[in-house]
């Protein structure tokens, strides 16, 4: 059985789970681990039932369970290496399964799933004591089992957001998959991926964006400057030829303050002579009409008249940050200072 070491410095809040213990020193007594002072993580192991299931802690004790050759994959891992936005839910509700990869027989137990796919010993790194897959097949693990096509891309982009992988890099990796279970599904989501979205929702509405309304695939959050070189500001999305932009307003923006600052964004936009389309977060309730709206933001823009007073082409000055390549040669100093717009986003 593998036993991860300690990664306590690191992760002070999680708690390894432990068998019981008839001396009761290395762990509870059976007598105890039955009692309500203890938690079953799976057969035969424990912790504290004050112990959190937070993503963390569920990865910890579906890892707890692991052989030699044996990992954590798909979402569970990217979180563990620091992955934003995969938090363990769906949709910030429901507990997501911890995905593993066995070698040996492995039952399925609560909290998490075993897949007996092929794991080349290769693909398996240590992160703070935990037997994880590399990024790379880690997340084409995650859009080759989503429950949709749009769930698929969404885990691609935030793989890109945080750099883990970059589009090139999952194309090789798909490109030397055989004919395993959801490959199409993970062919399809490459070819709509980005390496420049901010957000799942995002994501999300770049499908609606696309494949619903049916207009050209945007620039997403390029940034805007007048024509002598000031940044306005960077819209989610931008399609440069109509003059549409696009912005995505969720339940933070519903304040009086996220709403004021909404206002005079699209207000500046507009001043450039940009036609802006907002969706906020309940137009997911009724996605028709929001699709009409787009379309009407469309017709406007097409038929704008007038010199543009906005451009998409950065000045001298401005550091480019829309690709995973681009971001991995920033410095800690330059990360903290040209990133800190997503983090604000």
């Amino acid at each position: 059985m593998y036993t991860p070491p300690p990664f306590h410095e690191r992760r002070p809040d999680l708690v390894l789970p432990v068998r019981s213990d008839p001396t009761g020193v290395r762990g509870p007594t059976r007598g105890e681990a039955r009692g309500p002072r203890w938690r079953t993580t799976s057969r035969g192991l424990v912790v504290p039932a004050t112990v959190e299931r937070t993503a963390g802690q569920r990865v910890v004790e579906a890892a707890a369970v692991l052989g030699e050759d044996e990992a954590v994959t798909g979402w569970a891992a990217l979180h563990w290496g620091g992955a934003a936005w995969f938090d363990g839910t769906r949709d910030g509700v429901v507990p997501l399964e911890v995905p593993v990869v066995a070698r040996r027989h492995l039952v399925a137990q609560d909290g998490f799933a075993v897949s007996q796919e092929f794991l080349h010993p290769d693909e398996i790194i240590v992160v703070d004591g935990l037997p994880v897959t590399v990024a790379v097949r880690s997340v084409v693990y995650e859009m080759r089992y989503a429950a949709s096509l749009g769930d698929a891309i969404v885990a691609l982009d935030m793989a890109c957001y945080s750099d883990k992988v970059s589009l090139a890099e999952v194309a090789t990796y798909i490109r030397d998959l055989g004919p395993v279970t959801g490959i199409q599904q993970a062919r399809d989501a490459l070819a709509e991926g980005e390496e420049n979205s901010w957000s799942p929702q995002e994501s999300r509405m770049r499908g609606v964006w696309t494949r619903r309304a049916g207009l050209a695939r945007p620039l997403c959050n390029a940034p805007v400057f007048t024509v002598d070189g000031r940044h306005v500001g960077t819209p989610d999305f931008l399609d440069p030829e109509l003059g549409l932009s696009g912005l995505y307003n969720g339940s933070e923006h519903l304040t009086l303050v996220g709403a004021s600052t909404d206002l005079k964004q699209e207000a500046a936009y507009r001043d450039l002579g940009l036609e802006p389309i907002v969706m906020l977060s309940t137009d997911w309730l009724d996605l028709d009409a929001f699709v009409e709206r787009i379309h009407s933001a469309a017709r406007r823009a097409r038929s704008a008249r007038g010199p543009r007073r906005w451009t998409a082409d950065p000045p001298p000055w401005w550091t480019p940050t829309h690709t995973v390549a681009r971001r991995r040669a920033l410095d800690d100093a330059e990360r903290a200072r040209l990133l800190r717009y997503r983090r604000a986003a």
